[in-house]
């Protein structure tokens, strides 16, 4: 299969240096590969949406020397497709309504890997979609496992770990599993490199592409940069911003993060950094920083 990576930012605010991680991974190993490289806005939430963090992070991105080989996409922009796959799993019998607050889930549910499990509440329910209302996956007792090219294997079984969960929220937005899923079919990626926040979700994305009949994927979850407090960064965090004015300095922070080794002579265009890079990405060092 030709290689298709993809980075896909929240524009709720600058890109801080966590992301760049999670991008210097993704595009590294895309060159290295000789891949194709998008970048997709996840604005599904538009909620949190802040006015011109897109547009902000696509220059920070540009500065930086990424280049994307195809034209950006905005989740906003596509809601119509998503209601459509929601509609065929609505058909399947696959998805339903949910009407339960959290406070009534907490009362009921065990505790899961991601908080509270769905305790099936309204599963035998016959409701019709309607706003206010969340929609919810059915989900099975079968084991979902995947080896991770960074973290190695992991399996969840999706019913005791997770619980049915939302892929239509109650307010009215697409919920992220369900987005994130046809927006990397559509694309046609084949390999995935994002934040190890994201390695718990993986499972219902899988769940999600057989259902839906979409092929599987690769994926490598990189380790997440901290604070001083063990927290991951957040686009709040305005301690770690990165520097348009120094890009070979935070193009190369986010390198070493990666435990990637360093440059045997001085670079001094972003131009020579990425092409150094394709050649000397190494993916399997990055296991080392987990242990």
């Amino acid at each position: 299969m030709t290689y298709r990576g993809r980075f896909a930012p929240s524009p709720t605010g600058s890109l801080h240096f966590g992301s760049l991680v999670a991008a210097v991974a993704s595009y590294a190993d895309a060159l290295h590969n000789q891949g194709t490289w998008l970048v997709r806005m996840e604005d599904v939430d538009e909620s949190r949406v802040v006015e011109g963090s897109a547009d902000e992070i696509l220059r920070m991105l540009e500065a930086l020397g990424f280049e994307w080989n195809e034209t950006v996409i905005y989740q906003s922009q596509r809601k119509r497709r998503y209601a459509e796959v929601l509609d065929q799993l609505s058909r399947q019998r696959l998805a339903y309504v949910c009407s339960c607050s959290r406070r009534e889930i907490a009362a009921l549910a065990k505790t899961g890997i991601e908080g509270p499990v769905y305790p099936g509440t309204c599963r035998k329910a016959n409701d019709a979609f309607s706003s206010g209302k969340a929609v919810r996956l059915r989900t099975t007792e079968e084991e979902i496992c995947f080896e991770d090219l960074v973290q190695g294997k992991h399996c969840q079984v999706l019913s005791r770990d997770i619980g049915d969960f939302v892929i239509h929220r109650a307010d009215g937005y697409t919920a992220y599993q369900l987005a994130v899923v046809v927006d990397d079919a559509d694309q046609r990626i084949s390999r995935i490199v994002r934040g190890a926040d994201l390695l718990l979700s993986t499972p219902r994305q899988i769940y999600l592409q057989n259902l839906l009949g979409f092929p599987r994927l690769a994926y490598a979850h990189v380790p997440l940069v901290k604070d001083d407090q063990g927290r991951k960064l957040s686009k709040q965090d305005l301690a770690h911003p990165v520097s348009a004015d120094r890009p070979l300095e935070s193009l190369l922070a986010a390198w070493h993060f990666l435990r990637q080794i360093s440059p045997s002579q001085q670079l001094d265009r972003v131009e020579d950094f990425w092409l150094w890079a394709a050649d000397k990405w190494d993916i399997t060092r990055i296991s080392a920083l987990n242990q």
